[in-house]
């Protein structure tokens, strides 16, 4: 896993060469929670990172980044799950103007995400790592989630971005035995962010 992260890290940056490639930072809020999981409800929380658009045309463009974001859900009057995620997506996305300095913008494709860290918080007092630590212990949450992201987004001139995103897992983060066939829920997120275009 560390292997691939390098990789694709340095992926990213080869591609810097070339004129097409442009780069952005990013901001933004989650709102997160499970699928196929009763009791559990929508927790907000923060995305943050940088992002890429390596453009093959006028209007077809390749983009991916690096962005740190909180997920999770909320069980009422009982905890809060906040895993931290590393997130990657590789989206094909298309553009047409809408006036002469804004871009509207559709993306999809999938996205890859590694466990960084996180907590459980019980609304009584204590907590409890999300990620398997160096003792080995707490290991509620598998580090790796795969899914498939999709949004629209605004493009205002050269620099300013607006974004609404939507994730879907297609694995989920939590353990069963062998042989289970009940609803295995899956992180879902929806957020909403800015950006600035260098």
């Amino acid at each position: 896993m560390k292997k691939f992260l390098m990789t694709a890290v340095l992926g990213m940056f080869a591609l810097a060469g070339f004129s097409q490639v442009k780069w952005d930072a990013r901001v933004g809020m989650n709102f997160s929670n499970m699928t196929k999981a009763e009791g559990t409800k929508a927790l907000p929380g923060f995305n943050l990172g940088v992002g890429m658009d390596y453009g093959f045309s006028e209007n077809w463009s390749l983009q991916s980044g690096l962005m740190i974001s909180s997920k999770g859900y909320k069980i009422k009057d009982y905890s809060k799950d906040r895993p931290i995620y590393l997130d990657i997506p590789i989206l094909a996305a298309y553009k047409f103007n809408i006036s002469d300095n804004t871009k509207f913008v559709i993306n999809a494709g999938p996205y890859l995400a590694f466990g960084l860290g996180g907590k459980c918080k019980f609304d009584e007092g204590g907590d409890y790592k999300l990620f398997k630590g160096e003792d080995g212990e707490d290991a509620e949450y598998s580090r790796f989630d795969l899914g498939i992201q999709y949004g629209i987004g605004l493009e205002i001139g050269e620099h300013y971005l607006v974004n609404l995103t939507g994730q879907n897992g297609f694995i989920s983060p939590f353990d069963y035995p062998d042989g289970y066939d009940g609803d295995k829920p899956k992180n879902m997120t929806f957020s909403i962010g800015v950006g600035y275009r260098f």
